[in-house]
């Protein structure tokens, strides 16, 4: 019998590539938009009512934002928008899950951010969402070892859709490129390689991961 993994936000960048490379999971996703996948749901979850859902195995949270402004041009709408969306939708997921998954000793994985961790200019309000949400799951392992897994991954500048007004011409994606020590921008396969890792490592938790091209880290 397969594993059931619940992939929130699958349908697009990270969180496709997730599903794509968790062929051998059940993957049930939700997003807001329509989709062909099997067991898809078109699903808010900070508004919409959650399905009910059974023998859940894994949680892996994909919503995000680029919201990239100078601080004094950061309205508190700005600030509650990207906390209601990484954080207040997460709690609200694994609120409504954790029992099934405490039921099958699962895992769960958050995203952060690179921005939480190196300071980076016009990053206030993501950035402090995430850390948010970093804080949240390493409060969460703590909490629910050992039968619950939380681990979170933190990427820097991911090649999708949600970041394409930051690499719609060769010249960004090049000097993007070159502010990282890898001198590469991430693809979501990259991305996605981690979370697995996290799913299936069982001897892990609480841990934070930079998926990165070494930017946190290297100078």
């Amino acid at each position: 019998m397969k594993k059931k993994i619940l992939v929130v936000g699958g349908t697009k960048g990270i969180g496709q590539s997730v599903v794509d490379l968790l062929s051998e999971y059940e993957c049930v996703v939700f997003s807001r938009n329509e989709s062909a996948l099997e067991n898809h749901f078109v699903c808010d979850v900070l508004k919409d009512d959650l399905p009910d859902l059974d023998n859940l195995s894994g949680l892996v949270y994909c919503p995000g934002s680029i919201n990239l402004k100078p601080f004094h041009r950061l309205s508190e709408e700005d600030f509650l928008q990207d906390f209601q969306m990484n954080v207040l939708g997460a709690v609200r997921v694994i609120q409504k899950y954790f029992r099934d998954l405490k039921r099958n000793k699962g895992s769960i994985v958050l995203f952060g951010t690179v921005a939480a961790h190196q300071g980076m200019s016009f990053h206030a309000s993501i950035a402090a969402a995430k850390g948010g949400l970093e804080a949240l799951g390493r409060s969460l392992a703590a909490e629910w070892a050992p039968h619950i897994r939380v681990n979170i991954v933190n990427p820097s500048l991911t090649e999708t859709s949600l970041a394409e007004g930051l690499l719609d011409t060769e010249q960004k994606k090049e000097n993007a490129a070159m502010r990282h020590p890898l001198k590469k921008i991430g693809q979501p396969i990259d991305i996605a390689k981690a979370v697995q890792l996290c799913l299936e490592n069982e001897w892990m938790t609480g841990q934070t991961i930079g998926v990165d091209g070494g930017m946190s880290t290297l100078k």
